[in-house]
């Protein structure tokens, strides 16, 4: 599990499409770029014999309800379709919620369609 690179931007538009079937997606280099330098949010991958299978988005979010505890919300949770059901996915979120003990966030919400059960398993 790693940052995402400017390189990265081609398979994660492929990812992503695999998630949501639109065209308009557009990934580019200086998207990623830009977010890997935010030490607000992290882009990540799973990279498997150099070949990235899985990504998820983690952003921090200030609050006013504790203090300087921000909270967490968690979007984009893809896994190649190809190699689905080898923990890659949890594997993700596992970095993601080290990621927010760090930082000490009050809670973390993981966005989902309700149309994805298999996702929700």
């Amino acid at each position: 599990i790693r940052i995402a690179r400017r390189a990265d931007a081609k398979i994660l538009q492929s990812l992503y499409r695999q998630l949501v079937n639109d065209e308009n997606i557009k990934v580019t280099e200086c998207r990623v770029e830009a977010l890997a330098n935010d030490p607000n949010t992290h882009l990540l991958v799973c990279a498997i014999d150099g070949h990235v299978r899985g990504t998820v988005l983690v952003c921090l979010c200030a609050d006013a309800m504790y203090a300087e505890q921000p909270f967490a919300v968690v979007e984009n949770l893809v896994v190649d379709q190809e190699c689905r059901g080898y923990g890659i996915g949890q594997a993700l979120l596992r970095e993601v919620e080290r990621f927010c003990l760090l930082r000490n966030c009050s809670k973390m919400m993981l966005l989902s369609s309700v149309s994805r059960v298999n996702a929700h398993r």
